[in-house]
């Protein structure tokens, strides 16, 4: 929390390149059933929250844009391709899963359901299977080194090795 009690929220993308910091109360969280969301985020659909009534500003580099409409453009880190945010008319949206902590920040409202791809309903009634749970992946995953960002925020990244 900041010192007036605001929350405050830090994200960014998965290589570090970019990271953000929002102070205050973020507005009403969505997903957006689009044809332009779902390939800006390569995705059934994009989540999204808006910023525009808490202060919010880019802290380790800023994205590169892509004009996806006369009214809008997403911004997205260079290096790695993450979907970070969609700035419209009326403000700033920032990807929920690119929040260091996004089980907070629950959709309340679903937008263009024209284009809901028809399965995506039914995912939740799919089975679920832990990670490990799949046999062939163990091996592969034993040794697995992630070179992604941690979910905080760091002085420097990368480290200074990589092995």
């Amino acid at each position: 929390m900041s010192l007036d009690n605001r929350p405050i929220y830090t994200g960014g993308c998965q290589c570090g390149a970019v990271r953000f910091r929002v102070e205050g109360a973020l507005g009403d969280a969505s997903v957006c059933h689009c044809r332009m969301c779902q390939k800006a985020f390569g995705a059934f659909y994009a989540p999204l929250v808006s910023v525009r009534g808490a202060i919010f500003d880019w802290t380790r580099g800023e994205p590169k844009y892509f004009q996806s409409s006369n009214h809008g453009s997403r911004g997205f880190c260079a290096n790695c391709g993450t979907p970070l945010s969609y700035t419209a008319p009326d403000g700033v949206a920032l990807a929920i899963g690119a929040f260091d902590d996004p089980s907070e920040i629950a959709p309340l409202i679903q937008w263009g359901t024209e284009a809901k791809l028809p399965y995506v309903d039914t995912i939740p009634n799919l089975p679920g299977k832990d990670t490990l749970e799949d046999a062939e992946a163990v091996a592969f995953l034993a040794d697995l080194v992630s070179y992604q960002h941690p979910d905080h925020d760091t002085e420097q990244w990368p480290p200074e090795e990589r092995s």
